[in-house]
């Protein structure tokens, strides 16, 4: 069994592809578990170097179809798809964002079919498919509606993996994340990077912007709920999908303001004081078109865990950054 992890320099495909190793094993094609024998980080950057001989790399530019030959083959069973390029860069740099969330996404989708083993192909997709007039629950139901390159581009990817899977070339899962908080490391050009930004950079002693209002509303999720999502909707039975393979992931709905509180309760107000609130139109534009909630009854029919609060969140990451 090799498992493809595109993505897989980055924190989130770093952590999945620990915890793939520690379990061992994963459901192939049939549902029957099956030793995990390879696992392949695809990215632009070399991961950190792993001393588990199950580990591979190929590095380089995802839009090459040369570079995904060399990962996905035919005992490739199951794929992680997480390589994209983030909100804010696929917005200020719309060829870019194409190229690689777009055509990189097709290019891999086909070498699937092509290798004629029917992968299971977990999908990273986003809470900004969604926009336009919201209702203040988004229900399964609700019209995808993106206004940002970014959103329509995972819209776009959806669909193909919804066809894809009727047409019987691959097993297609899409999981819609929330915003996820808190990333580990600096900030990146997301739109929603102040989410882990200001959690983050105030713990380590340093000054964090957020350039929204306070009672902007959010839909978040911890690094670690992802993962057990991921692994979640990879292992759930086909059948139990239907013809829709698209699962909105549980989160919780919370404002920049609560968010701030539950840093207050569990870490002071001097860490708190370290926050500049300071307003940016283009971030606001971008995440005011997002939900700030959404139902979650099917994903929570199918087994996908959830955080109960975010002081959790934040103390979950204190242990994980300062765990003496």
């Amino acid at each position: 069994m090799n498992i493809v992890i595109t993505g897989g320099a980055g924190f989130l495909g770093q952590r999945l592809a620990k915890r793939l190793l520690e379990r061992g094993s994963l459901s192939g094609p049939s549902g029957r578990a099956q030793q995990i024998d390879r696992i392949t980080l695809v990215d632009v950057v070399p991961p950190p170097e792993s001393r588990d001989r199950r580990v591979a790399t190929v590095t380089g530019d995802i839009a090459d179809r040369e570079l995904l030959e060399h990962a996905i083959d035919s005992s490739t069973t199951s794929v992680f798809h997480l390589a994209a390029v983030v909100s804010g860069m696929a917005e200020a740099d719309f060829d870019l964002g194409m190229r690689v969330n777009i055509d990189a996404s097709r290019t891999l989708l086909d070498l699937c079919r092509s290798r004629g083993e029917r992968p299971r192909v977990v999908f990273a997709s986003s809470v900004a498919v969604y926009g336009g007039k919201l209702p203040d629950l988004v229900l399964d139901t609700t019209a995808v509606l993106p206004q940002s390159s970014y959103g329509a581009q995972k819209a776009i990817v959806e669909l193909l993996i919804n066809d894809y899977t009727r047409r019987g070339f691959i097993d297609g899962r899409v999981l819609r994340l929330p915003t996820i908080s808190v990333r580990p490391g600096r900030p990146n050009a997301a739109a929603s990077s102040f989410a882990s930004g200001i959690i983050r950079e105030p713990l380590n002693g340093e000054t964090a912007v957020c350039p929204v209002d306070p009672d902007t509303r959010i839909w978040v999720q911890s690094p670690g709920t992802a993962i057990d999502c991921f692994l979640q909707m990879h292992e759930v039975a086909s059948d139990a999908l239907g013809s829709n393979r698209i699962v909105n992931a549980p989160g919780l709905s919370v404002t920049v303001r609560e968010m701030v509180a539950a840093l207050e309760r569990v870490a002071g107000p001097t860490v708190v004081s370290r926050i500049r609130w300071q307003r940016d139109q283009r971030v606001e534009r971008i995440v005011a078109t997002w939900p700030g909630a959404w139902d979650t009854t099917r994903a929570r029919s199918l087994g996908l865990p959830h955080d109960e609060n975010f002081d959790a969140i934040v103390q979950a990451y204190l242990r994980e950054v300062h765990p003496t």
